[in-house]
């Protein structure tokens, strides 16, 4: 029963975590066409994402405290049912928090000014790559979602090799 109830708080969550890091690609930008834009950092300041609230962390906790108020000693069925309800909604603010805090990431807010003259200001997770005020960067936008990444210098990329045709 204890493995039970520690597999399903660990499925919940696991299933809770995300992440907003632009060295991750949704599976289903794959293969899509993106939007290119051409920018120049003009500041990052650190920020922090709060953690999502899907009901999972909530969920879990409560079934979780239910079922340990109502198993907890040995008492009437009218106790055993009062304490089993106060366990669970005990347990579904704790899940609730739980999942907040595990889900919430450090992130950078990176002004951009485009090759126009525009400004943007994109929000995104902190990456393997370190940006810095200066760097000319680029903004791919796929989905709706835009990523910051620097801009690859000319002469320095490598061509992806072609694939020989298959017989």
């Amino acid at each position: 029963m204890k493995r039970t109830l520690l597999a399903l708080s660990l499925a919940a969550l696991l299933a809770a975590c995300s992440t907003t890091s632009p060295d991750v690609v949704q599976r289903g930008d794959a293969q899509r066409m993106s939007s290119v834009l051409d920018g120049v950092i003009l500041s990052l300041r650190p920020v922090t994402v709060e953690g999502s609230q899907s009901g999972i962390g909530g969920t879990a906790g409560g079934v979780v405290g239910a079922i340990a108020g109502a198993s907890a000693g040995n008492r009437g069925s009218r106790e055993a049912s009062a304490v089993g309800v106060l366990g669970a909604v005990a347990g579904a603010v704790v899940g609730n928090a739980v999942e907040r805090m595990t889900t919430r990431e450090e992130a950078v807010e990176i002004l951009v000014q485009l090759k126009g003259g525009e400004r943007r200001a994109i929000v995104q997770a902190k990456a393997g790559e370190n940006l810095a005020a200066g760097d000319s960067v680029i903004l791919v936008t796929t989905g709706g979602k835009v990523r910051v990444t620097r801009a690859p210098v000319a002469g320095q990329t490598q061509p992806i090799a072609a694939q020989p045709p298959r017989s």
